[in-house]
């Protein structure tokens, strides 16, 4: 019986180069969200206009005068009008106010304080609600009970009621030794603590669904510990809605702070926000000096109406049953 031939040596696998993996930028770039974005003027308008308030704020140190520096106030130039009226001045493009103060400076650099509550009120607020929702949801029994309950009786009030009181409580016992920087760590306690409810709530909801999920199981399992599980693996599934809620609550926020200091419980007067700046304005309103509070005002508007269309779209673009 013949033998058969020899089979050749096999050759050796070719090797797979590995393909790395796209960044977050390549990602987001390719997601469904920017795509949305894309297909939304609106959306890119708002977006546009609020990159330009922030840049405005950000560099509100190259506007014309510095107001929060009395050496260059003067008051022999208080109250007067836009540049293009018949009594204008140069530099005061848009006029001055009781100070002497030019109210183009005055709105940028209100602007970056009113943005700077915001901001931090908010991040506040989300830290806030965020662990308080992953603990109820996931913790469950007397320790969600408890805290929905507080949500609940908090509900019952209006934010700006809740700021208010703490914002009271606060300087009625700090009194007249408080400064600016705790005058404005106040009203970033007092804003962040008005509106954690609805980021408890929504982070509560959705991790009663995400625990009970075969990744969670499998967590357990291998040992790891509660408090883990809930930052490392249900944390990332849930925090999508909070997007949308923090950039509706970060118009809310500076709402929240222009009405305090309209008020007269927010930023002083040698330090304005634009709800301070309007509340200047206000006394003039009636007497001819229509611009120390129509243009802060507008502002204040342009900026609230940029940030509520972004956190509309941002909504609609999250959920998932509108794709």
């Amino acid at each position: 019986m013949a033998s058969s031939p020899p089979l050749p040596p096999a050759s050796a696998p070719t090797a797979v180069p590995a393909v790395p993996a796209p960044g977050w930028f390549v990602r987001a770039l390719d997601s469904d969200t920017w795509a949305s974005f894309r297909r939304s003027p609106i959306a890119m308008a708002a977006a546009a206009a609020t990159l330009l308030f922030f840049l405005a704020a950000v560099f509100a140190g190259l506007g014309p005068q510095d107001p929060f520096d009395p050496a260059q106030l003067e008051l022999m130039n208080s109250r007067l009008p836009p540049i293009w009226s018949a009594e204008g001045q140069q530099p005061f493009l848009l006029g001055t106010d009781d100070q002497g103060r030019d109210i183009l400076s005055a709105i940028l650099h209100g602007l970056r304080v009113s943005l700077l509550v915001g901001l931090l009120g908010v991040l506040f607020s989300a830290t806030l609600g965020i662990v308080l929702g992953l603990l109820a949801g996931y913790l469950g029994g007397y320790v969600d009970a408890l805290i929905m309950r507080i949500a609940d009786v908090q509900l019952t009030f209006p934010a700006i009621l809740i700021a208010l009181l703490i914002d009271g409580v606060v300087k009625s016992i700090m009194g007249n030794r408080i400064s600016t920087s705790a005058i404005l760590s106040v009203l970033v306690f007092s804003i962040g603590l008005s509106f954690w409810v609805q980021y408890a709530r929504t982070v509560r909801g959705s991790v009663m669904v995400e625990k009970n999920k075969d990744y969670v199981q499998a967590a357990r399992l291998i040992g790891l510990s509660s408090p883990a599980i809930m930052l490392r693996h249900v944390q990332p599934n849930v925090i999508g809605p909070v997007y949308a809620i923090a950039t509706i609550n970060f118009a809310l926020a500076i709402i929240t702070e222009a009405t305090l200091s309209f008020l007269g419980s927010g930023m002083p007067d040698t330090q304005p926000s634009l709800g301070t700046l309007i509340r200047i304005g206000n006394r003039y309103l009636f007497s001819g000096e229509w611009w120390i509070a129509i243009f802060p005002g507008a502002v204040l508007a342009g900026l609230v109406l940029a940030v509520n269309l972004l956190g509309d779209w941002l909504r609609d673009a999250l959920n998932p049953r509108l794709r």
